[in-house]
């Protein structure tokens, strides 16, 4: 059957309408396979594909969970070190930001619940550095904001690290990256 051809009768995937196709074999004699044919038509062939407008990022999962009250805020509840229930009032993004970063789950719409208690989330930052100095790679026995409390940073498990007490100290207030820049450069 070489140089034959099969008629085809279905729609085109990029306009939808129904055509008509003769559809040529594959070189060598072959006879056409299913997966082989055509999907679109020769008008929508010779077209140039749309150009596509840069896309939004996408919105977090949280956002779309939580609904801010009147003034903006949302409650976050929890419990203290000694398992006494606590109650208080945040900003909606940091709600979002809590719950994207998986230190709290939403409860209602205008409630979110934190997960670990202030000794329960220091005792989970050290595990999971092993107990090892990010900056040093020493023995690490506190947890250090990347980006500080003073400078914006939350406390969230990915801003949160393991770090020694004379590293903690010495970074003091800064930037991770600024802190790392000064150990490697002599002075």
């Amino acid at each position: 059957m070489i140089g034959a051809y099969c008629s085809l009768y279905k729609s085109c995937k990029r306009c939808g309408q129904s055509k008509y196709y003769r559809q040529f074999p594959p070189r060598g004699g072959r006879k056409a396979s299913g997966a082989s044919r055509k999907s679109v038509c020769r008008k929508c062939e010779r077209r140039k594909p749309a150009v596509q407008a840069p896309q939004a990022p996408p919105v977090p999962r949280a956002a779309k969970l939580l609904r801010q009250d009147r003034q903006g805020m949302i409650r976050m509840k929890g419990k203290s070190n000694n398992g006494r229930p606590w109650m208080q009032e945040i900003e909606w993004s940091l709600a979002v930001l809590l719950v994207e970063e998986q230190a709290a789950v939403v409860v209602t719409p205008y409630m979110i619940r934190r997960l670990y208690s202030n000794d329960d989330f220091r005792n989970m930052i050290m595990t999971r550095d092993r107990y090892t100095c990010r900056y040093c790679g020493g023995y690490g026995d506190t947890i250090d904001h990347i980006v500080p409390k003073s400078k914006g940073g939350h406390t969230t498990p990915v801003n949160c690290v393991c770090s020694c007490y004379a590293c903690n100290q010495s970074k003091a207030d800064q930037d991770a990256a600024g802190f790392m820049e000064k150990q490697r450069s002599p002075i």
